[in-house]
C-alpha cells in the first residue's frame, strides 16, 4: 500500500485514453461533435497484477439539440454518462450518473470559431463490501483467521452525494481541413463530503487543462496530437503525445482509417495507441507500460484500455462538415 501511494499520479477514475472520453475530460465537450448523437464507451482495467487494483467503465451518450431554433453557428449539447469504478478487488464499489450541458457560441460568420461553456451534474454511490476486505485482527502466526472484532452498520459501508463539475473551451479551424482546441475543466467545485466513518472529510477540486488538435500532411494522412495535465489535492498527472492516421480506402466521403501512436505520463508509463475508424465508428486499443518503481510490483503492465466512439452521421446530409476535436 506505501508502493502505490507513492506513485498514485490522480485520484479520480481516469483513462488513458482521456480524448475517447469526453464527459469524463471536460463538460463543456458535450454536444461538440460533427453529427445526430454521440455514444462513448470506454473500460480499463489498471495494474490487473496486483489483485485487480482498479477497473473502470463509462459509457456516455450525448448529441446537440434545438439545432434549427438557435443561430446557425451555435451549438447547444446535452448528455447523460455512467461510470462504475471498482478498487481493491471489488471491495470499493463506486457508481457515478451525470447529466451534462454545454453551450457552444460560434465567434465568427464562417462558424470556424467557438467558445463554450458547459456544466455537468453528478449523483454518486459508493459502497463497500465488507465480506472481501481482511483486517488486522484477522492476521495472526497461523495466517488469516477470517475472523474480526469489527463491526459496521449500513450507515458505515455506503455514502451516496451530489456533486458539480465545469468547464470551459475554445475550438477552432483555419480551412475546416484542420482543427486544434484548448480547454480547462474543475470537478468537484462544491467539494461534496465523502466519508464512510460520518467524518468531515472532502473531495478535493480535480482541476484539468487539456488540448490538441489534427492537420493533414498528405492526402490521405494526418497528424493528430493531445495532452492533458490534472491537479488535485497535491497529485498531479501529465499526458502528452500523438497519432498518424492513414485512410486506406483513399475516399474522403466514407473513409476508412488506421490509426498508430504513442502517448506519455511522466514518470509513470508509456502508452501505445491503435485505432480504427469506419462509417462513423473508431475503435481505439491502448496498454500501460510503467515506467515508474511500481514497474517491479506490476511487472511493467500498467492495464489495457479499450474504447469506443459511434458519431451517427445522416447518409444524406447537405450541410458542410465540421470538423470537430478528436484527440
Amino acid at each position: 500500500m506505501v508502493l502505490l501511494v507513492s506513485t498514485l499520479r490522480a485520484q479520480d477514475p481516469h483513462f488513458s485514453q482521456f480524448f475517447a472520453s469526453p464527459l469524463t475530460l471536460n463538460p463543456a465537450l458535450t454536444g461538440r461533435i460533427d453529427g445526430n448523437f454521440r455514444l462513448a464507451g470506454n473500460y480499463r482495467n489498471q495494474w490487473p497484477t496486483i489483485n485487480n487494483a482498479f477497473t473502470t467503465a463509462t459509457v456516455s451518450f450525448d448529441m446537440p439539440i434545438l439545432v434549427n431554433r438557435i443561430p446557425e453557428n451555435d451549438t447547444w449539447g446535452v448528455g447523460v454518462m455512467g461510470l462504475n469504478d471498482q478498487s481493491g478487488n471489488k471491495i470499493l464499489n463506486n457508481n457515478f450518473v451525470s447529466l451534462s450541458t454545454a453551450y457552444h457560441k460560434g465567434l465568427d460568420e464562417n462558424g470556424y470559431h467557438q467558445i463554450t461553456v458547459g456544466f455537468q451534474g453528478t449523483y454518486a454511490s459508493k459502497r463497500l463490501d465488507i465480506t472481501r476486505a481482511d483486517f488486522e485482527d484477522e492476521l495472526t502466526s497461523l495466517g488469516f483467521t477470517g475472523v474480526t472484532s469489527e463491526v459496521f452498520n449500513n450507515s458505515q459501508v455506503g455514502i451516496n452525494y451530489f456533486d458539480l463539475n465545469t468547464g470551459i473551451m475554445y475550438s477552432g479551424t483555419t480551412n475546416s481541413y484542420n482543427s486544434f482546441y484548448i480547454g480547462a475543466s474543475v470537478y468537484h467545485i462544491n467539494r461534496p463530503k465523502e466519508s464512510f466513518q460520518g467524518g468531515n472529510f472532502v473531495l478535493n477540486p480535480r482541476l484539468t487543462i487539456h488540448g490538441g488538435g489534427f492537420i493533414p500532411v498528405a492526402k490521405w494522412t494526418t497528424v493528430h496530437g493531445s495532452f492533458i495535465h490534472q491537479r488535485q489535492a497535491g497529485a498531479t498527472e501529465t499526458v502528452l503525445g500523438g497519432a498518424v492516421s492513414q485512410n486506406v480506402k483513399n475516399d474522403e466521403d466514407s473513409p476508412v482509417e488506421l490509426y498508430g501512436g504513442l502517448w506519455y505520463r511522466f514518470n509513470d508509463a508509456i502508452i501505445p495507441y491503435f485505432g480504427l475508424e469506419f462509417s462513423g465508428l473508431r475503435l481505439g486499443v491502448s496498454y500501460d507500460f510503467n515506467t515508474s518503481s511500481l514497474k517491479t510490483a506490476s511487472n511493467s503492465r500498467g492495464g489495457m484500455e479499450v474504447s469506443l466512439i459511434y458519431v451517427r452521421v445522416p447518409p444524406d446530409r447537405t450541410d458542410r462538415k465540421t470538423r470537430c476535436p478528436k484527440f
